[in-house]
């Protein structure tokens, strides 16, 4: 039997998308991928459909660092509303519970997310991606099922009130990997003694990619598409290196790049005493190492 054939173009780099809402993250990944024909490519952490904002799409070799960009810390902006709580912990759900919120004040809001910044423990919700007995646990919540989530210890960073016109709020966050906003809103409101729910939600940053910096929409790639041609898409990609541009830079000898590609421990001089590195040769960028306990600098993903 032959081998089968890969479809589509080699191409590398990282689109910084605007995920439009209505659409599942993997929904925009295949449109994205169909509009660069590319052979390889995957997304950087899910998006909720009802949430917009930066998704970072890694197309063909960029899939082997889209792993650094989903353990990366995230930055959100989302509106939350006090007094219900819904199944889902946004606008799309059910509403399980509506109480009143004529008390609550600004000050109180503001008081209440004290309790939420530095490291915080959180319980996953039904409606989320996250497998239990290999089954993903937003199926088994359409089905009617709960099931015991053990909580997760994860850290904010920041959190910050905007503007408030009750039973209104914004808020933004800067938080760690594995953080749901969803959850987050409903535990704030419960502290509150009221509940609360999502109402809109956006995605500002991932590791060191923030939207200010620009991003493209799906209408933008399909209207460049069609006015310029096959190709014309590419220059819109970031190189891989641009993910872990805060790492610090190693630069290796030919022989030294020659063993760490055997996948051997290598001893570079004047090189970091700790954490991962950008490696390099004299052809550029090749890679991801990490230093060891004992100076040496190990591979970890190369390219």
């Amino acid at each position: 039997m032959g081998r089968r054939r890969v479809r589509g173009r080699n191409v590398n780099g990282i689109l910084l998308l605007d995920k439009p809402l209505g659409i599942t993250s993997n929904n925009a990944l295949q449109q994205v991928k169909n509009l660069f024909f590319a052979s390889k490519a995957g997304h950087t952490g899910s998006l909720d459909p009802l949430a917009g904002g930066l998704l970072p799409i890694c197309l063909g070799s960029a899939t082997k660092i889209s792993a650094f960009l989903l353990d990366a810390d995230k930055h959100y902006w989302a509106r939350v509303r006090l007094g219900i709580t819904t199944t889902t912990q946004d606008s799309e759900g059910e509403i399980v519970e509506q109480r009143p919120t004529d008390h609550i004040t600004p000050e109180q809001i503001a008081s209440a997310l004290d309790s939420f910044r530095g490291e915080i423990q959180q319980i996953p919700p039904m409606y989320s991606a996250i497998k239990h007995k290999g089954e993903r646990l937003y199926r088994l919540a359409r089905e009617g099922q709960e099931v015991e989530r053990e909580a997760r210890t994860l850290q904010i960073h920041q959190l910050t009130l905007g503007q408030v016109a009750l039973p209104d709020f914004e808020i933004t966050v800067h938080c760690s990997k594995g953080t749901y906003v969803r959850t987050l809103a409903e535990d704030i409101g419960n502290a509150l003694g009221c509940g609360a729910h999502i109402t809109a939600l956006r995605r500002t940053g991932v590791g060191p990619y923030r939207e200010e910096a620009g991003m493209i929409t799906l209408p933008e790639l399909e209207t460049r598409l069609r006015e310029q041609g096959p190709g014309s898409l590419d220059p819109l990609l970031l190189p891989l290196e641009s993910a872990l541009g805060h790492w610090p830079e190693v630069r290796l000898s030919a022989d030294t790049a020659f063993y760490l590609r055997q996948g051997q421990p290598v001893i570079v001089p004047n090189a970091p005493t700790s954490g991962q590195v950008r490696l390099h040769d004299a052809n550029g960028f090749f890679g991801v190492g990490e230093v060891l306990e004992d100076g040496r600098i190990a591979p970890r993903r190369l390219l």
